[in-house]
């Protein structure tokens, strides 16, 4: 109970500071409208589109859309995806690394919890805001499940991919803010880690090789399969693998942190 305890007071803090509520509302602008002309170009090409035997609808072309621009192919920069790469380590900057320079780690420490404990709260703290963004995003699209016919299946792997990816984003975020001794400091690390994470792979795609390593460490591969709708064990799998990796690698920092006092 303890370490929910941890979990109501970090999110506490990101609901009380007004930087969270700032990037929410300027990121759920943006996505506001790319989702006006990503309708509007639906609308000017529907005609078109329906005379295409198979051809893309509502979901492929709008709704799925607003999740990536990189891998959806989408003419209009900044989805949800490319969104977090920016704002997730901004968000998760603090978590650890600010109570690092403000002094107050050795407090967390005298709790009784673990290192582990204390990374594990703070994270499903930046998991629940996470979780929270991308279900107001989410709401976007399917307000007009009344008048489109929605995939709901393929609406369905394509969100549970992107929440996988803020996931992983988040993890990597927690972690650099484990690892750095100043916010600005592990904002920079998590945003470069994360862009690496997922841009990986271009120079093997561009040389023409698609199945390699780089291929399948890149996020994007995985996030592509699930955005066409296809849910994969072994892309799951991978979220999952990444995430403990992070979150491991910054419990053993804060156990060092504490064994040195």
């Amino acid at each position: 109970m303890i370490l929910f305890a941890v979990t109501r007071l970090e999110l506490r803090r990101l609901f009380v500071r007004p930087l969270g509520w700032i990037m929410a509302a300027l990121a759920l602008a943006e996505l506001g409208w790319r989702f006006a002309l990503l309708l509007q170009i639906f609308l000017l090409n529907q005609v078109r589109l329906a005379a295409l035997p198979d051809g893309p609808g509502y979901t492929d072309l709008v709704a799925v859309r607003m999740y990536s621009s990189f891998i959806t192919g989408s003419p209009l920069p900044f989805g949800l995806i490319e969104l977090a790469l920016l704002l997730v380590p901004l968000l998760t900057m603090s978590t650890l690394a600010g109570e690092r320079s403000a002094g107050t780690l050795p407090l967390l420490f005298a709790s009784g919890l673990s290192s582990t404990q204390i990374l594990l709260g703070k994270y499903l703290a930046v998991l629940i805001w996470l979780a929270l963004w991308l279900l107001l995003a989410l709401a976007i699209p399917v307000s007009l499940a009344h008048g489109a016919t929605l995939d709901w299946g393929k609406l369905a792997a394509a969100t549970l991919g992107t929440f996988l990816a803020l996931a992983v984003l988040g993890a990597i975020g927690v972690a650099c803010s484990a690892f750095a001794s100043h916010p600005s400091v592990a904002a920079v690390a998590a945003l470069m880690v994360g862009l690496a994470l997922n841009c990986i792979n271009l120079g093997a795609q561009l040389a023409g090789v698609n199945s390699g390593f780089l291929n399948w460490l890149a996020m994007s591969t995985h996030q592509e399969t699930l955005l066409r709708g296809l849910v994969s064990s072994a892309d799951i799998v991978w979220f999952l693998l990444v995430i403990a990796v992070a979150l491991a690698l910054g419990a053993q920092r804060l156990a060092s942190d504490r064994e040195r006092g």
